[in-house]
């Protein structure tokens, strides 16, 4: 758990902590300065909001049944492998226009005025935040009672994300931040299909799922989730030495959906018919 949770936490962190670099750049290069007074209280409430809601998905849901836990834990591990889907999709198509876009954003919340520029902070690191809580959730529930290396993995990849962002900002480190979302969106989905399988089997465990005891594989005599590398493989894929039949082909067909989408190259736009046209000319 310690090296997925570690992962999300770099990733998520990052790509929030850009975005507040952005803004940050945007506003001191074109000499409003003044306008991070409210970029900053925007940014905290954030933080904050999201660290709540993890705190409250983590620590409440001890208070329901054993089947009410399971049926909220895999149905917030379905949200979290969707989120996580759509993120790593999104950052591969925004990646090169996300800086224009947030600066031409924050321009427009600088004419409306000081709320909008606190509003526009909050939402842009709100939805990295609250996608983090609903992955810290769905990793704790994965590693079932240790919940000590999901909070130590998630503290050191976002901690590791706002220094990484603060040497980019500072010019002291350079590097092809495309190549970095690409390889971390591969292992991203593996991650995912293992929250899909785990919180499936969730779902069979609170028996809205059939097929608890129809099992793909039993490893647990030739790799048990106790010896090091069966740990190994459950902390980075959610491995389970017990699979259901509908965990595995969950698994197996989500890796071989998305992964290929994801590893497609993005076709290039085809040029106008007047611009072809002047170019036979």
């Amino acid at each position: 758990m310690l090296f997925s949770s570690a992962l999300i936490g770099l990733r998520e962190g990052l790509e929030a902590a850009l975005v507040v670099s952005i803004l940050v750049a945007f506003l001191v290069k074109t000499d409003r300065r003044h306008a991070l007074r409210w970029v900053w209280p925007g940014v905290g409430a954030a933080v904050l909001l999201s660290v709540a809601v993890g705190a409250v998905l983590t620590f409440t849901t001890a208070q329901l049944s054993f089947e009410h836990q399971e049926l909220l834990g895999g149905s917030l591990s379905i949200v979290a492998v969707v989120f996580v889907t759509a993120m790593i999709f999104w950052m591969r198509k925004a990646a090169k226009s996300i800086a224009a876009e947030l600066r031409g954003k924050m321009d427009d919340a600088l004419d409306v005025g000081p709320a909008a520029v606190l509003l526009l902070s909050f939402l842009a690191v709100g939805r990295e935040g609250l996608e983090t809580a609903v992955f810290f959730y769905s990793t704790v529930q994965a590693a079932q009672s240790d919940t000590v290396q999901p909070l130590i993995g998630f503290t050191v990849g976002i901690a590791a994300a706002v220094v990484l962002a603060w040497l980019l900002y500072k010019g002291a480190v350079r590097f092809n931040l495309s190549k970095f979302f690409t390889i971390t969106g591969v292992l991203l989905v593996f991650v995912a299909a293992g929250v899909l399988g785990y919180g499936l089997h969730d779902l069979q465990e609170a028996a809205f799922l059939p097929g608890l005891t129809t099992l793909a594989f039993d490893a647990s005599a030739t790799l048990p989730e106790t010896s090091w590398y069966g740990a190994l493989l459950k902390g980075i894929f959610n491995y389970s030495q017990q699979t259901t039949v509908l965990q595995a082909v969950a698994w197996v067909a989500y890796v071989a959906i998305v992964l290929p989408l994801f590893l497609k190259p993005s076709k290039k736009t085809a040029p106008a018919p007047a611009a072809a046209a002047a170019s036979k000319e």
